[in-house]
């Protein structure tokens, strides 16, 4: 079976190359957000709908020539990847979610993501971004959690392209929205599921609302114990045995 890895923001797939490489596996599939990195198609609005589109888009023919996927989302990519699991479970086989809180009727966005979602205040964040001298956008990353390696590359692809994308994918996101998303998750049940759980993310309250989502769904969790948003990066090797542990029980 084919493991698909999808990443989210601001990232590009590189957050995935050392979790790959723990796996020791060659059927890894890591997609690219369009606008990440890399251009968007003609027309391409880059709201949340339009990137679930995308990764449907992406994953049948994986499946229609290896069979349903095992699928692991991070930040945005598990909130487009779950949507999609609920829309098309036909395609996957299972799933992992590092971000399921973002579906509870609780949750709230952060602090960063209302800034974002504010006409204005989120044009104005990314200017005075793109503005900053490298080795200061390299430490913000830093503070944030990524490992200087790994800023570098994503500081290289930061653009006005992927600036606007946050913008819009937010945008189209608020929390009401990201509610009715949670209320549709039912297909997702149906499959064998691994929440995902950081400790130390400030982001997606992963230990209390996405506990309760995972329980929801009948999904097993897995606590990554001292790692934050980037987990990936922060333990690769305990990240790629929680995986190969679930994929192996799963079936």
């Amino acid at each position: 079976m084919t493991v698909v890895l999808l990443h989210g923001n601001p990232e590009t797939p590189v957050i995935w190359q050392p979790l790959v490489a723990q796996l020791g596996r060659t059927d890894v599939v890591t997609p690219q957000l369009p606008g990440f990195g890399c251009p968007v198609p003609e027309g391409f609005g880059s709201t949340k709908e339009e990137y679930v589109a995308w990764f449907i888009g992406v994953v049948e023919p994986i499946a229609a020539e290896h069979g349903p996927v095992d699928f692991v989302g991070h930040d945005w990519g598990g909130g487009i990847g779950m949507r999609a699991v609920s829309l098309r479970p036909e395609l996957f086989r299972t799933w992992a979610c590092d971000v399921l809180g973002l579906f509870h009727p609780d949750y709230v966005w952060h602090d960063f993501a209302k800034i974002w979602q504010t006409p204005g205040a989120g044009e104005e964040y990314f200017a005075q971004n793109q503005a900053a001298s490298t080795e200061e956008r390299i430490a913000l990353y830093e503070m944030i959690g990524i490992p200087r390696a790994t800023g570098e590359q994503l500081v290289a692809v930061s653009d006005d392209v992927m600036s606007a994308s946050i913008l819009a994918l937010y945008r189209s996101a608020p929390e009401s929205e990201m509610k009715l998303w949670g209320e549709a998750l039912g297909p997702v049940g149906t499959l064998p599921g691994l929440a995902i759980i950081a400790p130390n993310d400030p982001f997606v309250r992963g230990d209390d609302l996405g506990a309760e989502v995972a329980d929801r769904l009948g999904a097993s969790r897995h606590v990554m114990d001292g790692q934050g948003h980037w987990w990936m990066l922060g333990d690769p090797a305990a990240g790629a045995a929680a995986l190969s542990t679930f994929w192996a029980e799963a079936y």
